[in-house]
């Protein structure tokens, strides 16, 4: 009989917790992110000409010469099923793979980048496979290529790695090497009338 006496004590109970942790909590969670920070609690959302093109916390696959390129993405930047390869250092798929990839840059960007050496964070891929950041060597070995594509004067490539060089600054904390978020670098050449975009970001 006294057990029978708890259970409406312990239902009242469940429902309480169920009522607090289940929806008061959340919500109040969630009403303080989007009043302290939206962009972020809602994902960090890149918007160009009024539509959303990603987000600044997921890489995207850049073929123009136009724009710089990412990290290479063992799952060819799909969102779902994302990852890394899984294949060690001594691994002859991930040497030729590596083997493939620092050819292609070398002939894409050896001559006009200044350098004819990728960095290693562009000759292997990040463990989420959809790392946003490059590091500044990768970033501003492209620049020469991404200023050419673009038909961009002398003084325009000249602020375009001052823009690298600023994005770098500001992305980079007290620890861990410098690097630029190539997301938010190629919105940038999209909408920026000075480095040929049209100026209609959002």
């Amino acid at each position: 009989m006294d057990v029978l006496k708890k259970i409406p004590k312990s239902i009242t109970f469940l429902l309480g917790m169920t009522i607090l942790t289940g929806v008061i909590y959340p919500a109040a969670v969630t009403l303080a992110a989007q009043l302290a920070f939206p962009g972020k609690a809602n994902g960090s959302l890149l918007v160009v000409k009024g539509e959303v093109r990603g987000s600044t916390l997921l890489a995207q696959k850049f073929e123009s010469p136009r724009f710089f390129q990412a990290r290479p993405s063992a799952s060819d930047y799909a969102y779902v099923g994302a990852g890394a390869s899984n294949l060690g250092r001594v691994s002859a798929d991930l040497a030729k793979a590596v083997a493939d990839r620092r050819a292609a840059w070398q002939a894409r960007f050896g001559a006009a980048g200044g350098s004819s050496a990728a960095s290693e964070d562009m000759l292997y891929a990040s463990a989420s496979g959809l790392d946003p950041d490059i590091s500044l060597e990768a970033a501003l070995a492209q620049a020469g290529n991404v200023a050419k594509a673009r038909g961009l004067s002398p003084a325009a490539e000249a602020a375009l790695v001052g823009e690298i060089r600023g994005e770098a600054k500001r992305a980079t904390g007290l620890i861990g090497p410098p690097r630029v978020n190539v997301v938010s670098l190629n919105a940038l050449l999209e909408t920026d009338p000075a480095f040929g975009g049209n100026g209609n970001g959002g």
